[in-house]
C-alpha cells in the first residue's frame, strides 16, 4: 500500500509539473483565436485556457499584414538550419582530435575551451561587432565579383560567428570518451585514417550526441535577439524574434502577438519531440559514461 501511495504521488507530482510548463503555452494558442477584448475578458476564469468565444484566424492573417512574417520565418529557418549543420561538422571534429587523437597540450586547449563558457556573450558582443565589421567580404556588383570589408547586414553574420560553440565541443568530447577505443585500434590497423574513423565510426555511432548538439544549437540561433539588432539593418535579412517588436509599435495587439508567438514556438517544439528520445538517451548515456 505504501509503495502504491508513493507511485501514485510521483505521477500526481509529474502531472503537476506537466501543467506548471504548460499552460503558459496553452493560453497563448488558446488567445491567438480571441480578439483582444475577450482576451482580456477571459483572464479570471478557465475560459483563459479554453478555445470557447468568437474563435477566428484574424490574428494569423493580421500577422502577416502588419509584418512580413514570412520572410522572417525563411530567415531564420535558413540561419539555424546552417548554424546548426557546420556547428556539428565543426564542434565534432574539434571534439574528435580533443578525445580520440594523441597530441601534446590537447588537456590544456580542452580546459580552455571550457573555460570560455563562464564568459556570458554580452561582454564581448561590442568587440565581435568590430571584428566582424572588418572582415573581407566578397560581393556581387553588376556581372562580376569585389571584394569589400565588413559583413554587417549579411546572413554570415548571423551564422559563423556562432558556428564553433566550446558546450557543443566538450559535450561530443564527453560522448565520444564512451566510445571503446579498440575501435580506433582495429580500424588503424586495416588502414583507415583519423578522418576515416572519425567518419565511418565515431559518428554513425554518436547519434543522440549529434541530436542532442542540433536541438541545443538550434535553440539559440533560432531566439537570436541581441546580435541581430546589432548587425542588421535590412528588414529582408532580420529573424523571427526581432520582428516580436514590431507588434509594441504604435497599437499593440495581444491576439496577433499570440499568434506571432504561437508561430515561433511550434518549430522549436517540432524539433524536441522529434529529437527527444536521441536527446535523452544522450543525456543519459554521457552523465553515467563520461
Amino acid at each position: 500500500m505504501t509503495s502504491f501511495l508513493k507511485h501514485l504521488g510521483g505521477h500526481a507530482g509529474r502531472v503537476v509539473l506537466a501543467l506548471v510548463f504548460a499552460l503558459p503555452l496553452v493560453f497563448m494558442l488558446v488567445s491567438s483565436f480571441k480578439p483582444d477584448d475577450q482576451i482580456f475578458g477571459d483572464l479570471g476564469s478557465l475560459r483563459a485556457f479554453l478555445p470557447v468565444g468568437a474563435l477566428s484566424l484574424d490574428n494569423y492573417t493580421g500577422v502577416f499584414e502588419r509584418v512580413p512574417a514570412a520572410r522572417f520565418l525563411l530567415n531564420s529557418v535558413l540561419i539555424s538550419s546552417i548554424t546548426v549543420v557546420l556547428g556539428i561538422v565543426v564542434n565534432s571534429l574539434a571534439a574528435f582530435a580533443l578525445s580520440r587523437m594523441r597530441w601534446p597540450g590537447r588537456k590544456a586547449v580542452l580546459t580552455a575551451v571550457i573555460a570560455t563558457l563562464i564568459v556570458p556573450f554580452e561582454t564581448f558582443a561590442l568587440p565581435l561587432v568590430w571584428w566582424v565589421n572588418q572582415l573581407p567580404l566578397l560581393r556581387v556588383n553588376g556581372f562580376h565579383l569585389e571584394w569589400t570589408t565588413g559583413w554587417m547586414d549579411t546572413y554570415q553574420v548571423q551564422i559563423l560567428p556562432f558556428v564553433a560553440n566550446a558546450f557543443s565541443i566538450f559535450f561530443f568530447h564527453q560522448y565520444f570518451q564512451s566510445i571503446p577505443r579498440e575501435i580506433d585500434e582495429a580500424a588503424i590497423v586495416d588502414g583507415a585514417g583519423w578522418f576515416t574513423i572519425y567518419r565511418r565510426i565515431v559518428m554513425p555511432l554518436s547519434g543522440p550526441a549529434v541530436a542532442t548538439v542540433a536541438i541545443l544549437t538550434f535553440l539559440p540561433a533560432w531566439n537570436s535577439y541581441l546580435w541581430p539588432l546589432m548587425v542588421v539593418q535590412s528588414e529582408d535579412l532580420r529573424p523571427v524574434m526581432v520582428g516580436i517588436s514590431y507588434f509594441f509599435q504604435l497599437n499593440v495587439g495581444w491576439g496577433q502577438i499570440m499568434a506571432y508567438s504561437s508561430m515561433i514556438t511550434v518549430p522549436i517544439l517540432a524539433l524536441f519531440v522529434a529529437f527527444q528520445r536521441s536527446f535523452v538517451n544522450s543525456i543519459a548515456s554521457t552523465g553515467v559514461k563520461g
